[in-house]
């Protein structure tokens, strides 16, 4: 991964951006193998075509776009994470030290979300941003308001403006924008009007570059390009972290629902990218038949079993009535049960044909969680299974518990929930702040309720005395830093909570749908937590990024066994 990344950003396209752009290529590849990725832009860009021959990092024009800007208008769910894949391909290929990241291109066909758009992207790809806002039509006054307004939005998205440069200056413009510009805390650097590409002046480049290098030293860009900052994770971020996880896991996951059409399609798309190794149940021709019916290209790399192959089912009914034997398992029973798929998968796993499973799309929780508790059984020292979800926000992502099992848990098994839910958040690098809910915070309700909190919260810290802990704690007050200096002042934790623990399942529930619906969070999950291996659990109503999410996480819970 390069270390240097810089987004250039301008609130209209062009009009000097791309100067800005050239002239930070150039000050970087001084220093570093730098590579270009355009996020949006035509095939036949000039600009595309001028960077990449200005880059170091030996890239070709077909290998530095992300999608088309006719793409980006018809599919706006999918071209965040179209965009954020190509662009680790590309980081990847390259090889690069450093990547300059440009935005999008000045257009005829209007689109009222273009900015907003390079935003989100930026915020995607964990990049620092260069702004660039021209003079034109603009006296200083209004270059700052501009500025402003579009730093205001760019922080709010997750990312940061470390540097502007005005473009299109006069040097009346210059000094106009300067001085309205000179209380800033971030570097200001004005460029004076230069057409690049310019198809009329074969000198345009070096113009190019004497303009940007006479205004813009290089050691003040490459230093601005530093400049700390603590980058969002937003969904598409945290889902290109899962699929690489995922990559690097070399797992097997198996599907028991391979009849249903979002499981193969969401399995097309992780078998195309070589995200996982498959294993799906049904008979070989009929899935790849049905894939065919749906347009599917890839399912036939998947590895297929059939539920009748006497070869695999002899040695999975021996080993069920070994594993159930107390409970009367025989072998005729033991065919019986492994009429169901998702019995026969989570027997799968057992024999060690597959390292994890996912169901439950077709099928209920219960099914699915039935035969793992059976036969998989729970961790040494754990006593239950519990049901999290990954609640990806704008900028963040947080971990809901209990919120699909355990109906009215006790102290001691709210204890163990709150621990093995920050153990999830810790294994997807989310550095955990657990906060156990109630209705009081700190004491300022009482009730049977918060007594069975308070002990839970007790057990909690005297079991795992350094994990960041909370509680009771009311939800705004784990939620809100303002509600929290209020409510909790002094409190480290309060504000800052990142692994919220429900008191019971309906609360839990009834809270992620709550807030999932209210405020468009992608919940992923439920993800189960205590398990032996990997089964995990998906909604009815799961989508097919549902479910590639759902697979690619299991596939990285492999990588604790």
């Amino acid at each position: 991964m390069s270390e240097r990344v810089i987004y250039i950003a301008s609130p209209e396209g062009g009009n000097g951006r791309n100067v800005v752009a050239y002239g930070v290529l150039d000050a970087l590849t001084a220093v570093a193998r730098t590579g270009v990725f355009r996020p949006i832009a035509c095939r036949k860009s000039p600009i595309t075509q001028s960077l990449v021959e200005a880059s170091n990092a030996g890239q070709s024009l077909d290998d530095v776009r992300g999608v088309c800007p006719k793409y980006a208008r018809e599919h706006p769910q999918c071209v965040r994470p179209d965009i954020v894949s190509a662009y680790y391909d590309t980081v990847k290929a390259s090889d690069a030290e450093a990547m300059v990241i440009v935005g999008t291109d000045a257009s005829h066909v209007f689109n009222p979300h273009s900015f907003e758009l390079d935003v989100d992207i930026a915020a995607d790809l964990k990049s620092p941003v260069f702004l660039a806002v021209c003079t034109m039509r603009r006296n200083g006054e209004e270059v700052l308001a501009t500025v402003e307004s579009c730093r205001q939005a760019i922080e709010h998205g997750g990312s940061a403006v470390v540097g502007v440069f005005v473009t299109g200056c006069t040097p009346e413009k210059a000094a106009d924008a300067r001085q309205a510009l000179s209380e800033l805390d971030i570097p200001v650097w004005t460029i004076p009007a230069v057409d690049f590409p310019d198809p009329e002046h074969d000198d345009a480049a070096e113009r190019a570059l004497k303009a940007f290098r006479d205004n813009a030293p290089a050691d003040e860009v490459r230093a601005a390009i530093n400049t700390p900052f603590s980058p969002a994770t937003t969904p598409y971020a945290f889902q290109n972290k899962l699929l690489h996880g995922a990559k690097e896991s070399g797992a097997t996951i198996v599907l028991p629902e391979g009849e249903e059409c979002r499981i193969l399609e969401a399995a097309d798309y992780l078998l195309e990218r070589e995200v996982v190794d498959l294993l799906i149940l049904g008979e070989r021709d009929d899935i790849l038949k049905h894939g065919d019916e749906l347009g599917l290209k890839h399912l036939s790399k998947a590895r297929f079993q059939s539920m009748n192959d006497e070869t695999v089912l002899a040695p999975m009914i021996d080993k069920l009535c070994e594993l159930r034997a107390k409970k009367g398992m025989t072998p005729d029973k033991a065919r019986e049960q492994l009429k169901d798929p998702s019995y026969f998968g989570t027997m799968l796993v057992v024999l060690g044909k597959a390292d994890g499973l996912v169901s439950g799309s077709v099928n209920s929780t219960a099914n699915t969680v039935r035969p793992a508790l059976q036969v998989i059984k729970t961790k040494p020292g754990n006593s239950l299974v519990s049901g999290a979800f990954l609640m990806c926000f704008k900028t963040h992502v947080a971990v809901f518990a209990d919120v699909a099992i355990t109906p009215n848990p006790d102290a001691r098994q709210l204890a163990e929930i709150a621990i093995e839910s920050a153990r999830t958040a810790k294994s997807l690098g989310i550095e955990p702040r657990v906060g156990m809910l109630s209705y009081s915070t700190l004491g300022s309700g009482k009730g049977p309720d918060v007594d069975l909190v308070e002990e839970a919260t007790a057990l909690v810290h005297e079991q795992q005395p350094d994990l960041p802990l909370v509680g009771p704690i009311q939800f705004d007050a784990a939620w809100e830093p303002e509600v929290a200096a209020t409510k909790a002042p002094g409190n480290p934790v309060a504000g800052h909570v990142n692994v919220f623990v429900f008191p019971d399942l309906s609360a839990g529930n009834i809270g992620y749908k709550a807030v999932q619906r209210a405020s468009g969070a992608r919940a992923i999950g439920p993800v189960l937590q205590g398990l032996n291996r990997p089964v995990n659990d998906l909604s009815r109503g799961a989508t097919v990024q549902d479910i590639i999410n759902t697979i690619a996480l299991t596939a990285l819970q492999t990588k604790e066994d």
